[in-house]
Protein backbone atom coordinates (compact mmCIF):
# COMPACT_ATOMS: atom_id res chain seq x y z
CA UNK A 1 0.00 0.00 0.00
CA UNK A 2 1.50 3.07 -1.02
CA UNK A 3 1.67 5.65 1.77
CA UNK A 4 -0.86 8.11 0.47
CA UNK A 5 -3.17 5.18 0.17
CA UNK A 6 -2.64 3.97 3.57
CA UNK A 7 -3.18 7.80 4.93
CA UNK A 8 -6.20 8.28 3.17
CA UNK A 9 -7.38 5.08 4.38
CA UNK A 10 -6.37 5.62 8.16
CA UNK A 11 -8.40 9.47 7.47
CA UNK A 12 -11.43 6.82 6.86
CA UNK A 13 -11.10 4.94 9.93
CA UNK A 14 -10.45 8.59 12.04
CA UNK A 15 -13.41 9.58 10.33
CA UNK A 16 -15.50 6.50 11.49
CA UNK A 17 -14.46 6.71 15.15
CA UNK A 18 -15.44 10.40 14.80
CA UNK A 19 -18.58 9.88 13.83
CA UNK A 20 -19.30 6.61 16.00
CA UNK A 21 -18.31 9.24 19.09
CA UNK A 22 -20.54 11.85 17.84
CA UNK A 23 -23.24 9.74 17.51
CA UNK A 24 -23.26 8.22 20.87
CA UNK A 25 -22.90 12.09 22.38
CA UNK A 26 -26.11 12.72 20.63
CA UNK A 27 -27.66 9.84 21.86
CA UNK A 28 -26.75 9.95 25.23
CA UNK A 29 -28.35 13.58 25.43
CA UNK A 30 -31.84 12.78 23.92
CA UNK A 31 -31.47 9.64 26.35
CA UNK A 32 -31.12 11.96 29.19
CA UNK A 33 -33.89 14.24 27.89
CA UNK A 34 -35.93 11.74 27.70
CA UNK A 35 -35.39 9.85 31.37
CA UNK A 36 -36.05 13.33 32.59
CA UNK A 37 -39.75 13.50 30.79
CA UNK A 38 -40.43 10.42 32.17
CA UNK A 39 -39.30 10.90 35.59
CA UNK A 40 -41.81 13.85 35.25
CA UNK A 41 -44.82 11.75 33.79
CA UNK A 42 -44.33 9.32 36.89
CA UNK A 43 -45.18 12.03 39.29
CA UNK A 44 -47.97 13.44 37.22
CA UNK A 45 -49.28 9.88 37.12
CA UNK A 46 -49.24 10.10 40.79
CA UNK A 47 -50.66 13.04 41.23
CA UNK A 48 -53.81 11.99 38.67
CA UNK A 49 -54.36 8.58 40.48
CA UNK A 50 -54.79 10.49 43.79
CA UNK A 51 -56.93 13.69 42.31
CA UNK A 52 -58.87 10.87 40.30
CA UNK A 53 -59.92 8.66 43.56
CA UNK A 54 -60.56 11.28 45.46
CA UNK A 55 -63.23 12.43 43.01
CA UNK A 56 -63.67 11.61 39.64
CA UNK A 57 -64.12 13.86 36.62
CA UNK A 58 -63.39 16.83 38.86
CA UNK A 59 -61.19 20.24 37.67
CA UNK A 60 -58.02 18.78 39.55
CA UNK A 61 -58.31 15.69 37.30
CA UNK A 62 -58.84 17.67 34.15
CA UNK A 63 -55.41 19.57 34.82
CA UNK A 64 -53.53 16.70 35.27
CA UNK A 65 -54.83 15.17 32.20
CA UNK A 66 -54.05 17.99 30.25
CA UNK A 67 -50.52 17.98 31.93
CA UNK A 68 -49.88 14.62 31.15
CA UNK A 69 -51.25 14.87 27.46
CA UNK A 70 -48.66 17.60 26.90
CA UNK A 71 -45.71 15.41 28.50
CA UNK A 72 -47.01 12.17 26.06
CA UNK A 73 -46.85 14.77 23.26
CA UNK A 74 -43.22 15.52 24.07
CA UNK A 75 -42.28 11.77 25.48
CA UNK A 76 -43.19 11.15 22.03
CA UNK A 77 -41.32 14.06 20.19
CA UNK A 78 -38.18 12.90 22.48
CA UNK A 79 -38.94 9.19 20.49
CA UNK A 80 -39.13 10.95 17.61
CA UNK A 81 -35.67 12.64 17.46
CA UNK A 82 -34.04 9.05 18.33
CA UNK A 83 -35.37 7.39 15.41
CA UNK A 84 -34.07 10.12 13.43
CA UNK A 85 -30.90 10.30 14.86
CA UNK A 86 -30.78 5.97 14.56
CA UNK A 87 -31.83 6.95 10.76
CA UNK A 88 -28.89 9.05 10.11
CA UNK A 89 -26.66 6.75 11.77
CA UNK A 90 -27.42 3.90 9.30
CA UNK A 91 -27.63 6.29 6.40
CA UNK A 92 -24.05 7.16 7.63
CA UNK A 93 -22.65 3.71 8.25
CA UNK A 94 -23.88 2.57 4.69
CA UNK A 95 -21.75 5.42 3.24
CA UNK A 96 -19.20 4.09 5.23
CA UNK A 97 -19.55 0.35 4.74
CA UNK A 98 -19.38 1.08 0.88
CA UNK A 99 -16.22 2.98 1.32
CA UNK A 100 -14.68 0.20 3.49
CA UNK A 101 -16.01 -2.13 0.24
CA UNK A 102 -13.99 -0.15 -2.34
CA UNK A 103 -11.28 -0.01 -0.52
CA UNK A 104 -11.12 -3.71 0.29
CA UNK A 105 -11.53 -4.25 -3.66
CA UNK A 106 -8.61 -1.98 -5.07
CA UNK A 107 -6.49 -3.60 -1.90
CA UNK A 108 -7.25 -7.40 -3.27
CA UNK A 109 -6.44 -5.87 -6.55
CA UNK A 110 -3.38 -4.58 -5.68
CA UNK A 111 -2.22 -6.81 -3.53
CA UNK A 112 -2.87 -9.67 -6.44
CA UNK A 113 -0.97 -7.52 -8.97
CA UNK A 114 2.23 -7.26 -6.73
CA UNK A 115 1.33 -11.28 -6.40
CA UNK A 116 1.62 -11.73 -10.27
CA UNK A 117 4.39 -9.51 -10.85
CA UNK A 118 6.43 -11.48 -8.42
CA UNK A 119 5.76 -14.83 -9.66
CA UNK A 120 6.36 -13.85 -13.23
CA UNK A 121 9.81 -12.29 -12.36
CA UNK A 122 10.75 -15.70 -9.91
CA UNK A 123 9.74 -17.58 -13.15
CA UNK A 124 12.72 -16.28 -15.71
CA UNK A 125 15.00 -15.24 -12.74
CA UNK A 126 16.46 -16.03 -9.22
CA UNK A 127 16.73 -13.53 -6.24
CA UNK A 128 20.24 -14.56 -6.35
CA UNK A 129 20.68 -14.27 -10.15
CA UNK A 130 18.88 -10.75 -9.64
CA UNK A 131 21.41 -9.46 -6.93
CA UNK A 132 24.79 -11.34 -8.40
CA UNK A 133 24.06 -9.63 -12.20
CA UNK A 134 24.44 -6.23 -10.22
CA UNK A 135 27.42 -4.58 -12.29
CA UNK A 136 28.86 -2.71 -8.54
CA UNK A 137 28.79 -3.42 -5.14
CA UNK A 138 26.63 -0.70 -4.68
CA UNK A 139 23.67 -1.73 -7.16
CA UNK A 140 23.69 -5.03 -5.49
CA UNK A 141 22.85 -2.69 -2.32
CA UNK A 142 20.27 -0.91 -4.15
CA UNK A 143 18.82 -4.19 -5.29
CA UNK A 144 18.64 -5.79 -2.27
CA UNK A 145 16.93 -2.96 -0.57
CA UNK A 146 14.53 -2.78 -3.35
CA UNK A 147 13.94 -6.86 -2.80
CA UNK A 148 13.55 -5.99 1.22
CA UNK A 149 10.87 -3.18 0.76
CA UNK A 150 8.81 -5.07 -1.84
CA UNK A 151 8.89 -7.57 0.33
CA UNK A 152 7.70 -5.19 3.57
CA UNK A 153 5.48 -4.06 0.90
CA UNK A 154 3.28 -7.35 0.39
CA UNK A 155 3.22 -7.57 4.35
CA UNK A 156 1.34 -4.44 4.47
CA UNK A 157 -0.90 -4.81 1.76
CA UNK A 158 -2.32 -8.62 3.59
CA UNK A 159 -2.22 -6.51 6.97
CA UNK A 160 -4.24 -3.86 5.25
CA UNK A 161 -6.57 -6.06 3.91
CA UNK A 162 -7.00 -8.13 6.95
CA UNK A 163 -7.76 -4.78 8.65
CA UNK A 164 -10.25 -3.75 6.06
CA UNK A 165 -12.04 -7.07 6.31
CA UNK A 166 -12.55 -7.09 10.14
CA UNK A 167 -13.50 -3.58 10.12
CA UNK A 168 -16.24 -4.58 7.28
CA UNK A 169 -17.78 -7.13 9.46
CA UNK A 170 -18.18 -4.89 12.53
CA UNK A 171 -19.75 -2.55 10.68
CA UNK A 172 -22.11 -5.04 9.04
CA UNK A 173 -22.58 -5.89 13.06
CA UNK A 174 -23.31 -2.21 13.98
CA UNK A 175 -25.92 -1.64 11.01
CA UNK A 176 -27.73 -4.20 12.68
CA UNK A 177 -28.00 -3.63 16.28
CA UNK A 178 -28.61 0.28 15.38
CA UNK A 179 -31.72 -1.52 13.25
CA UNK A 180 -33.01 -3.96 15.70
CA UNK A 181 -32.89 -0.99 18.21
CA UNK A 182 -34.76 1.57 15.64
CA UNK A 183 -37.09 -0.94 15.34
CA UNK A 184 -37.71 -1.25 19.76
CA UNK A 185 -37.92 2.66 19.08
CA UNK A 186 -40.49 2.12 16.15
CA UNK A 187 -43.00 -0.14 18.64
CA UNK A 188 -42.44 2.17 21.97
CA UNK A 189 -43.73 5.49 19.71
CA UNK A 190 -47.02 3.22 18.22
CA UNK A 191 -47.27 2.61 21.97
CA UNK A 192 -46.70 5.52 23.33
CA UNK A 193 -48.88 7.39 20.34
CA UNK A 194 -52.12 4.78 21.67
CA UNK A 195 -51.78 5.73 25.23
CA UNK A 196 -51.94 9.23 23.85
CA UNK A 197 -55.46 8.41 22.14
CA UNK A 198 -56.71 6.59 25.46
CA UNK A 199 -55.35 10.57 27.22
CA UNK A 200 -57.42 12.51 25.00
CA UNK A 201 -60.35 10.29 25.26
CA UNK A 202 -60.33 10.57 29.02
CA UNK A 203 -60.04 13.99 29.18
CA UNK A 204 -63.33 14.48 26.20
CA UNK A 205 -65.00 12.39 29.02
CA UNK A 206 -64.13 14.85 31.76
CA UNK A 207 -64.57 17.84 29.89
CA UNK A 208 -68.67 16.39 29.02
CA UNK A 209 -68.76 15.58 32.77
CA UNK A 210 -67.78 19.20 33.97
CA UNK A 211 -69.82 21.32 31.39
CA UNK A 212 -73.34 19.79 33.13
CA UNK A 213 -71.51 21.07 36.45
CA UNK A 214 -71.58 24.62 35.11
CA UNK A 215 -74.01 26.02 37.98
CA UNK A 216 -71.18 24.91 40.64
CA UNK A 217 -68.07 25.72 38.50
CA UNK A 218 -69.50 29.06 38.17
CA UNK A 219 -70.22 29.52 42.06
CA UNK A 220 -66.69 27.75 42.73
CA UNK A 221 -64.76 30.38 40.49
CA UNK A 222 -66.85 33.26 42.57
CA UNK A 223 -65.81 32.10 45.60
CA UNK A 224 -61.96 31.93 44.63
CA UNK A 225 -62.01 35.23 42.84
CA UNK A 226 -63.25 36.73 46.24
CA UNK A 227 -60.60 34.89 48.59
CA UNK A 228 -57.90 36.24 46.05
CA UNK A 229 -59.10 39.81 45.92
CA UNK A 230 -58.63 39.57 49.55
CA UNK A 231 -55.28 37.51 49.44
CA UNK A 232 -54.09 40.86 47.02
CA UNK A 233 -55.11 43.80 49.49
CA UNK A 234 -53.40 41.39 52.02
CA UNK A 235 -50.39 41.65 50.10
CA UNK A 236 -50.66 45.42 49.35
CA UNK A 237 -50.96 46.04 52.86
CA UNK A 238 -48.06 44.07 53.62
CA UNK A 239 -45.74 45.62 51.23
CA UNK A 240 -47.35 49.51 52.42
CA UNK A 241 -46.19 48.30 56.21
CA UNK A 242 -42.86 47.19 54.70
CA UNK A 243 -41.89 50.33 52.70
CA UNK A 244 -43.03 52.27 55.53
CA UNK A 245 -40.82 50.69 57.80
CA UNK A 246 -37.96 50.84 55.71
CA UNK A 247 -38.42 55.00 55.30
CA UNK A 248 -38.69 55.00 59.24
CA UNK A 249 -35.51 52.98 59.54
CA UNK A 250 -33.74 55.22 56.74
CA UNK A 251 -34.74 58.91 58.65
CA UNK A 252 -33.83 56.53 62.55
CA UNK A 253 -30.07 56.39 60.01
CA UNK A 254 -30.28 52.51 60.32
CA UNK A 255 -27.70 52.22 57.74
CA UNK A 256 -27.42 49.10 58.40
CA UNK A 257 -30.40 47.65 58.50
CA UNK A 258 -30.86 49.49 55.29
CA UNK A 259 -27.51 48.02 53.69
CA UNK A 260 -28.60 44.85 54.84
CA UNK A 261 -32.48 45.16 53.07
CA UNK A 262 -30.37 46.07 49.79
CA UNK A 263 -27.63 43.12 50.24
CA UNK A 264 -30.59 40.78 50.47
CA UNK A 265 -32.74 42.28 47.32
CA UNK A 266 -29.49 42.22 45.51
CA UNK A 267 -28.74 38.22 46.47
CA UNK A 268 -32.78 37.42 45.75
CA UNK A 269 -32.33 38.96 41.96
CA UNK A 270 -28.53 37.10 41.72
CA UNK A 271 -30.40 34.11 42.19
CA UNK A 272 -33.02 34.44 39.44
CA UNK A 273 -33.63 30.84 37.37
CA UNK A 274 -31.93 29.26 40.60
CA UNK A 275 -34.75 28.85 42.89
CA UNK A 276 -36.33 25.53 44.15
CA UNK A 277 -39.76 24.52 43.60
CA UNK A 278 -41.74 25.33 46.53
CA UNK A 279 -43.21 21.79 46.47
CA UNK A 280 -42.55 18.98 43.72
CA UNK A 281 -45.63 18.62 41.30
CA UNK A 282 -46.63 20.26 37.98
CA UNK A 283 -48.02 24.12 36.60
CA UNK A 284 -51.63 24.02 36.51
CA UNK A 285 -52.15 27.33 36.11
CA UNK A 286 -50.20 29.68 34.43
CA UNK A 287 -49.16 33.50 35.21
CA UNK A 288 -51.07 35.77 33.16
CA UNK A 289 -54.11 35.67 31.96
CA UNK A 290 -55.95 32.04 29.76
CA UNK A 291 -59.46 30.77 29.09
CA UNK A 292 -60.94 28.66 31.95
CA UNK A 293 -60.57 24.78 30.94
CA UNK A 294 -63.93 24.33 30.58
CA UNK A 295 -66.42 27.49 31.14
CA UNK A 296 -66.51 29.66 27.70
CA UNK A 297 -65.55 33.03 27.65
CA UNK A 298 -64.54 33.03 30.88
CA UNK A 299 -60.43 34.53 31.12
CA UNK A 300 -58.99 34.19 34.09
CA UNK A 301 -56.26 36.03 35.94
CA UNK A 302 -52.97 34.55 37.67
CA UNK A 303 -50.98 36.97 39.65
CA UNK A 304 -48.74 33.59 40.27
CA UNK A 305 -48.88 29.88 39.31
CA UNK A 306 -50.87 27.20 40.79
CA UNK A 307 -48.65 23.51 41.60
CA UNK A 308 -51.09 20.98 41.68
CA UNK A 309 -49.13 18.31 44.04
CA UNK A 310 -49.90 15.04 45.82
CA UNK A 311 -51.84 15.23 48.82
CA UNK A 312 -49.65 16.06 52.27
CA UNK A 313 -46.64 17.42 50.43
CA UNK A 314 -44.38 19.82 52.24
CA UNK A 315 -43.96 23.24 50.81
CA UNK A 316 -40.93 25.13 51.47
CA UNK A 317 -39.22 28.54 51.09
CA UNK A 318 -37.49 29.45 47.67
CA UNK A 319 -35.05 32.06 49.63
CA UNK A 320 -34.02 33.07 52.90
CA UNK A 321 -35.97 35.97 54.81
CA UNK A 322 -38.58 37.12 57.22
CA UNK A 323 -42.04 36.17 57.72
CA UNK A 324 -44.37 38.97 57.44
CA UNK A 325 -47.64 37.18 57.82
CA UNK A 326 -49.31 34.28 58.22
CA UNK A 327 -53.13 34.56 57.32
CA UNK A 328 -55.78 32.14 56.63
CA UNK A 329 -58.08 32.95 53.90
CA UNK A 330 -61.52 31.28 53.20
CA UNK A 331 -61.92 28.94 50.45
CA UNK A 332 -57.94 29.45 49.36
CA UNK A 333 -56.39 28.17 52.81
CA UNK A 334 -53.36 29.76 54.86
CA UNK A 335 -50.86 32.09 53.39
CA UNK A 336 -47.69 32.25 54.64
CA UNK A 337 -45.52 35.61 53.08
CA UNK A 338 -41.80 35.97 53.13
CA UNK A 339 -40.13 39.68 52.44
CA UNK A 340 -36.80 38.89 51.02
CA UNK A 341 -35.68 42.86 50.83
CA UNK A 342 -37.53 44.61 47.93
CA UNK A 343 -39.26 40.93 47.39
CA UNK A 344 -41.92 38.67 48.64
CA UNK A 345 -42.52 35.56 48.02
CA UNK A 346 -46.24 33.88 48.28
CA UNK A 347 -46.93 30.53 49.35
CA UNK A 348 -50.82 30.11 49.62
CA UNK A 349 -53.19 26.81 50.47
CA UNK A 350 -51.35 25.05 53.43
CA UNK A 351 -52.30 23.92 56.31
CA UNK A 352 -50.74 23.01 59.60
CA UNK A 353 -48.01 25.95 59.15
CA UNK A 354 -44.88 25.71 60.54
CA UNK A 355 -43.93 29.33 60.81
CA UNK A 356 -44.81 32.26 62.58
CA UNK A 357 -45.18 35.85 61.63
CA UNK A 358 -41.51 37.35 62.61
CA UNK A 359 -39.55 34.66 61.80
CA UNK A 360 -36.46 34.39 59.94
CA UNK A 361 -36.23 31.50 57.62
CA UNK A 362 -33.78 30.01 55.24
CA UNK A 363 -33.80 28.66 51.79
CA UNK A 364 -35.78 25.17 51.48
CA UNK A 365 -36.90 25.61 54.69
CA UNK A 366 -40.25 23.57 55.58
CA UNK A 367 -43.09 26.12 55.84
CA UNK A 368 -46.35 23.81 56.03
CA UNK A 369 -48.60 21.49 54.33
CA UNK A 370 -50.02 21.73 51.09
CA UNK A 371 -54.04 21.16 51.89
CA UNK A 372 -56.45 19.73 49.28
CA UNK A 373 -59.46 21.23 48.95
CA UNK A 374 -63.05 19.40 49.13
CA UNK A 375 -62.34 17.61 45.84
CA UNK A 376 -59.02 16.37 47.02
CA UNK A 377 -56.73 18.78 44.63
CA UNK A 378 -53.93 19.14 46.33
CA UNK A 379 -52.75 22.25 45.20
CA UNK A 380 -49.95 25.65 45.99
CA UNK A 381 -50.68 28.93 45.11
CA UNK A 382 -47.51 30.55 44.66
CA UNK A 383 -46.09 34.42 43.75
CA UNK A 384 -43.58 36.20 43.38
CA UNK A 385 -43.28 39.91 43.40
CA UNK A 386 -41.26 42.84 43.41
CA UNK A 387 -43.29 45.29 46.17
CA UNK A 388 -46.57 45.09 44.77
CA UNK A 389 -45.73 44.25 40.97
CA UNK A 390 -46.28 40.67 40.44
CA UNK A 391 -43.43 38.78 38.38
CA UNK A 392 -43.80 35.05 36.91
CA UNK A 393 -42.40 32.79 38.96
CA UNK A 394 -41.63 30.21 36.15
CA UNK A 395 -38.76 32.97 35.15
CA UNK A 396 -37.21 32.36 38.47
CA UNK A 397 -37.35 28.79 39.22
CA UNK A 398 -34.71 26.47 38.55
CA UNK A 399 -36.12 24.94 35.23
Amino acid sequence: MTAGKLKSFLTLLLFLLVSIGWAQHNKSLLQKEKQKKLEKIRETERILDETSRKKANSLGELTALNQRIQQQEGLIVSIQSEIELLEHDIQENNGILTALKTDLGKLKEEFATMLFEAQKANEGITKLTFLFASQSFDQMLMRLKYMEQYGQARKEQAAAIALVQDQLIEQVKDIENIKQEKSALLKEELDENNRLVSLKQKKRTVVKSLEKEEKNLRSDLDETRNAIAKLDKLISEIVKEEMERAAREAKANASANKSSAEALSSSFEGNKNKFPWPVSGFVSQKFGRQNHPVLKGIVLQNDGINIQTGEGEVVKSIFEGEVRRVAYIPAIGTSVIINHGDYFSVYTGLKDVYVKMGQKVDSKQDLGVVQANGEGISELRFQIRKNIVALNPEDWLVN
